[in-house]
């Protein structure tokens, strides 16, 4: 061998090693925790069904208050991202810590040499937080949840062993129970205690027609599901209370009736369009069918990893924002607008297009909903996401487009005030609160170089 043959080939030696310990480096940083698939890999076709059927039990089941299906959202949407938690790509965007989940006890582990169907976890995770969730359900909609289960199951035998489901279900049960029973610590049993209004001018008193207590008026004090989400989101108090015609707080009621004596025909749609009563789709579960419609929307660019990670911060985000809200409400418990029109404008008939819900006015718990799901919806998707909202085609009724989630949210906000339940300012500042909210919890999750690429 020459001496330019051995030159050569201890170069191309070199290279290999280079190559080798590249492409070992490589593997390391793309392959999932496990060895399996990755959740990246499966579409969001498993949430898609387990999604309608909680919207189905939402509807089905009976209340005057979002709080209870908030709630279902929230801890069922994170029992679905930790259950493929596992099966995410260490170097992903759509990771977060469970160190910044509030007090959450240690969540099962996987066994590491073994291989798990994310699919599958999914699946017993969702039909185990749905049957806790709605425990009193009717019997067509338990059997609606084990047949789903079931059927989804026996479609994964197909092309996965026995023991790998077995073995993926048991991992996303052991996780939903673990999720459900720090849910049931969040102090929500004691929301309704006992309560009397504080009483005198400018304060909430029940409203017509039906006068009732007010609700839930300790939800502000239930523990978050992020810490320190709800720093920093109390607003500023609002206009201080006058009966004077040329006052800032007499000019906003005046706003209220002015518009509903003028209610354009597009207005209406919007109140209608929002309105989201119970029994119906309810306003949490009509926020979970929009995050429904953009999975079906964008079915071949979301995976399973991005639609769990979006249902959780979405959830996340829904669940804290009401508990901010409900903490302003009940620290001013300003009355609503029904009570002054009456009482001091002298209109002592007059109803709003909405019944009034039984709790205070500042701020607009929907519109404070609003802001901080679509807030969350826009960190994932995007600023300029379109999209057709078809959550009521079923009643006959228009569809509604879109070109952005903050144009959607400040509709959604506003139709409280057409509908005559809020003012515009309760509007304004809850859609802030609400993307407060949100904001916080991208900040507390991500660093900035971390945050979710969006398509």
């Amino acid at each position: 061998m020459n001496k330019s043959t051995g030159l050569f080939g201890r170069f191309l030696l070199y290279f290999l090693i280079i190559s080798v310990i590249t492409s070992l480096q490589s593997f390391k940083k793309s392959t999932p925790a496990v060895n399996g698939t990755d959740a990246s890999s499966y579409s969001s076709d498993v949430l898609n069904k387990w999604m309608e059927i909680q919207i189905k039990l939402m509807s089905t089941t009976i209340a005057n208050f979002n709080g209870p299906f908030v709630r279902v959202y929230a801890y069922t949407g994170l029992a679905a991202y930790e259950s493929i938690l596992p099966g995410i790509q260490k170097n992903s965007s759509y990771l977060f810590s469970e160190t910044v989940l509030n007090q959450i006890p240690n969540l099962p582990g996987i066994e590491q040499d073994k291989k798990y169907h994310w699919p599958c976890s999914v699946n017993a995770a969702m039909a185990y937080m749905n049957r806790a969730m709605f425990p009193i359900t009717s019997p067509a909609n338990k059997t609606a949840i084990d047949s789903l289960e079931i059927q989804l199951k026996k479609e994964y035998s197909k092309d996965v062993d026995a023991a790998t489901i077995e073995r993926s279900s048991n991992f996303g049960k052991l996780v939903a129970q673990t999720i459900f029973e720090w849910a049931e610590t969040d102090g929500y049993r004691h929301a309704s205690d006992p309560y009397m209004p504080p009483g005198g001018k400018g304060k909430w008193v029940p409203t017509p027609p039906n006068y009732v207590k007010a609700s839930t008026p300790y939800w502000g004090g239930l523990r978050t599901m992020i810490t320190g989400s709800i720093d920093n989101t109390q607003p500023s108090p609002p206009p201080s209370y006058s009966e004077d015609t040329a006052s800032t707080f007499y000019k906003m009621i005046k706003q209220v009736y002015d518009v509903d004596e003028k209610m354009t025909s597009q207005q209406k749609d919007i109140v209608l369009f929002w309105r989201d009563i119970n029994p119906g789709l309810t306003a949490p579960g009509h926020w979970l069918n929009i995050l429904r419609q953009v999975f079906e929307k964008d079915r071949k660019k979301i995976g399973l990893d991005k639609a769990a990670f979006a249902y959780a911060l979405t959830g996340v985000a829904l669940n804290d924002s009401w508990i901010s809200c409900w903490k302003t409400r009940y620290e001013y418990n300003l009355l609503r607008p029904v009570t002054f029109i009456r009482n001091v404008m002298g209109h002592s008939e007059w109803l709003p297009m909405l019944s009034t819900p039984p709790h205070p006015e500042y701020t607009s718990g929907f519109a404070t909903m609003a802001g901080a799901v679509c807030e969350a919806l826009t960190g994932v998707f995007g600023n300029n996401y379109k999209i057709t909202d078809h959550s009521y085609d079923y009643l006959g009724m228009n569809s509604r487009s879109y070109n952005s989630f903050y144009e959607m949210a400040e509709e959604a906000g506003n139709s409280k005030f057409y509908g005559g339940i809020h003012y515009k300012l309760s509007v304004d500042v809850g859609l802030e609160q609400g993307k407060a909210v949100a904001k916080n919890i991208e900040a507390i999750l991500f660093k900035e170089k971390d945050k979710p690429k969006s398509f």
